[in-house]
């Protein structure tokens, strides 16, 4: 077999690892977030579900960021960030965070927390950090954050599951996701 052919063929089986391994993972239900920071008045924010909690004493979380993506060029100038919980009333936001963003939809922010961060007003909870380290990982970056700001409400989360969002219903029924 020739070179080239070997090369073609071991992308191949990587690309098919890679979708595979996407699909696999893609059937872990995760909540979804908007991670956002400030650098003055440049607010930017991005859909993410690559979020979870580190340690309780001290608190800290962490958020999964693929390098290429301006929020890990952002966080190395901020040193903070901010995650909001979405509400199954937010799906349009995360689309528009994702990067189908809408002419219409200018998103708006609360303010909180000391030195104030921007959030998605009215979502679940509000978690904000200062980052404290970040660890490069493949393709993204692990950047861990001592929690600053915390406050949270209830209310219907929405989840992501097998590459769509669903709604969670607690307690309501045995199927839990509704299509």
């Amino acid at each position: 077999m020739s070179a080239k052919l070997a090369d073609r063929r071991a992308r191949g089986a990587d690309a098919t690892l890679a979708r595979d391994f996407r699909r696999a993972l893609g059937r872990f239900a995760s909540g979804v977030t908007v991670i956002t920071t400030a650098d003055g008045d440049d607010v930017h924010g991005m859909t993410a579900n690559g979020v979870l909690s580190v340690s309780l004493e001290p608190p800290l979380v962490l958020v999964s960021l693929g390098n290429r993506c301006r929020m890990t060029d952002m966080l190395a100038t901020t040193g903070r960030y901010g995650i909001s919980v979405l509400g199954e009333e937010h799906e349009r936001l995360s689309w528009h965070f994702a990067g189908s963003t809408e002419a219409r939809l200018t998103p708006e922010f609360s303010w909180r927390g000391s030195p104030a961060q921007p959030f998605i007003p009215d979502a679940l909870a509000h978690i904000g950090g200062e980052v404290v380290d970040a660890h490069p990982a493949g393709d993204h970056t692990l950047f861990i954050a001592r929690v600053s700001h915390l406050e949270y409400r209830d209310g219907q989360p929405l989840v992501f599951y097998s590459g769509r969002y669903r709604n969670l219903r607690v307690g309501l029924r045995d199927d839990l996701f509704f299509y």
